[in-house]
């Protein structure tokens, strides 16, 4: 990550620990602020647009959370655990498909015979 880009960041969450609305201006006043020479104003723009309408705060508490993938199987726990159980099922049976594969020694056949 360049300083740029990083000092935009920095700035960006600064402004939403204070509940500040994260705009170029103020993303440029805090870079400036902190003595960072040439951020180009397009990082502060695209950070600003980026992060618009967002709670960034939220953003950060769920960074491991996985977004919408994890809400998925929930949901269809939560509607008819048939359906949830079913993924599991097929991983077990592929599972036990893979040990009935017999290998090469077991049919007679060696790598030095």
């Amino acid at each position: 990550m360049s300083h740029s880009e990083l000092a935009t960041s920095y700035a960006a969450l600064i402004l939403a620990d204070d509940d500040v609305d994260i705009t170029p201006d103020k993303l440029m006043t805090l870079i400036k602020a902190a003595n960072v020479e040439e951020v180009e104003s397009i990082w502060t723009t695209l950070f600003a647009k980026a992060l618009e309408g967002k709670n960034v705060k939220d953003m950060l508490l769920n960074v491991g959370s996985g977004g919408g993938a994890a809400a998925a199987p929930a949901g269809g726990a939560a509607a008819g655990g048939a359906a949830a159980d079913a993924p599991a099922e097929a991983e077990k049976k592929e599972e036990k498909e893979e040990e009935k594969e017999e290998s090469d020694e077991d049919m007679g056949f060696g790598l030095f015979d």
